[in-house]
């Protein structure tokens, strides 16, 4: 009998620990969600979409990158605010949309392009240094044929894609941009967040005994 009696503390100790850590997870979540819609709120991503995984399709929506790329740069090169640069933005979605076309048919492809400034929503991305948590953001979408490849993507606003020729690349002035739009908390998210996911073995488990859901969005 004493013996089924610490066996059963045992369970609810460890039952009661299990909720206790589920707890601590899920306001985790909480937190992670509060700063990524935060985040979001304050930057534009530029996100190109190739038609295919070849390696032509995947050059090609390089080449599509850089020229529209070349086009903005000094096109928001005065925008102050994401609201100045989100005008600019849609005043020249005719243009970006030609300019793609333009790569596109001097490589040889018929293929369709859209370009659009929408919500779009994304997994956990790093850029340099830098880690976005997923979810929905605005972006200046590009889409090649069918956009049925890999995609490639920057922050651009604040500018952190225009600073040279090596997108890849995030320099000084990329940097201050970014710390200057975002709160302190908001970009210490960003800068030293490499892992936005909380796994557990038995998270069904752990969610059945303690009542909470807290799978949330996977990539």
């Amino acid at each position: 009998m004493k013996r089924w009696k610490n066996r059963k503390m045992f369970v609810y100790i460890m039952v009661g620990a299990a909720c206790l850590l589920a707890a601590f997870t899920g306001g985790q979540y909480e937190k992670r969600f509060r700063l990524q819609r935060q985040i979001a709120d304050k930057i534009i991503r530029f996100h190109v979409i190739a038609n295919s995984d070849t390696g032509e399709d995947q050059e090609l929506k390089l080449a599509v990158r850089d020229a529209v790329g070349a086009a903005l740069g000094e096109r928001l090169a005065g925008a102050d605010s994401r609201e100045a640069s989100e005008k600019i933005l849609e005043r020249e979605i005719p243009r970006i949309e030609q300019t793609a076309r333009e790569v596109v048919a001097e490589a040889g492809y018929d293929y369709e392009v859209t370009a659009s400034l929408t919500e779009t929503d994304f997994p956990v991305k790093t850029y340099g240094s830098y880690t976005f948590p997923a979810g929905e953001y605005e972006a200046l979408e590009i889409v090649i044929g069918e956009g049925a490849g890999h995609n490639w993507w920057c922050v651009m606003y604040p500018n952190m894609c225009f600073s040279g020729s090596v997108y890849e690349v995030v320099d000084e002035a990329a940097e201050s941009s970014l710390k200057e739009v975002l709160s302190a908390e908001e970009y210490e998210e960003v800068f030293s967040s490499g892992n936005y996911r909380v796994r557990f073995r038995y998270l069904d488990f752990l969610n059945e005994l303690c009542g909470q859901n807290l799978t949330g969005n996977e990539e």
